[in-house]
């Protein structure tokens, strides 16, 4: 997979009929032409000594196993962050601590 970048647009470029049929996937669960486009966030860190991947989490999808958090509700306005991506949320008075990366997100303020 060839990955071109020109300042805010990444350009993927499949190489092989695999790597299109996985692009084409993608592209699938991404877009919703009659709602909401997802987006990718990053998940961990990318040092390519360390491992050899990128990840990312597609958000809008339900995982296997959100059900089984604790639902636990902000009582006031706040602000929430995974320690694993440092991905943060603001949230209003009532509104519920989403999960991110496998745990629920911390309150930051």
């Amino acid at each position: 997979m060839q990955i071109n970048i020109d300042k805010n647009l990444v350009e993927f470029t499949p190489e092989n009929a695999d790597e299109t049929a996985k692009l084409q996937t993608l592209w699938r669960i991404m877009v919703d032409c009659a709602r909401f486009n997802k987006k990718m966030v990053p998940v961990g860190e990318y040092i390519p000594q360390k491992n050899s991947f990128a990840r990312f989490a597609i958000e809008g999808m339900e995982s296997p196993g959100v059900g089984e958090y604790a639902e636990i509700f902000v009582d006031k306005d706040c602000r929430c962050y995974c320690q694993t991506c440092n991905k943060y949320v603001m949230l209003k008075k009532g509104e519920r601590i989403p999960p991110c990366c496998g745990k629920l997100m911390e309150i930051m303020d």
